[in-house]
């Protein structure tokens, strides 16, 4: 079965950013903004979509444990489903600003 993802990723500095560009050209990724793409990834053999699109990243991609890769994606039940599969989540670097006074 064939499901449309996004997918975001913070690979760092020097992360291996050849591999995960080679990774969805394979998939003709569209550009979705800075470090996000949309493609359709086949979800049928580990189970999950999640199971099987950090499988595929973790054979084309070597992942660091300081990257952060986040994956959304509309489940069966048509609901939609965000997950981070690297990494985890993070202060906002927007945190706090709406309560500053403007000069």
């Amino acid at each position: 079965m064939e499901v449309r993802i996004w997918i975001s990723y913070d690979l760092g500095a020097d992360g291996d950013y050849a591999g995960m560009y080679a990774w969805l050209d394979r998939h003709n990724a569209v550009e979705c903004g800075d470090s996000m793409a949309s493609l359709l990834v086949n979800c049928e053999s580990r189970g999950t979509v999640e199971n099987d699109v950090l499988a595929e990243l973790h054979e084309n991609v070597n992942l660091r444990q300081s990257d952060r890769i986040y994956l959304l994606y509309r489940r069966e039940d048509n609901m939609t489903k965000g997950t981070f599969l690297v990494g985890n989540r993070k202060e906002s670097p927007w945190k706090g600003k709406a309560n500053q006074t403007k000069k």
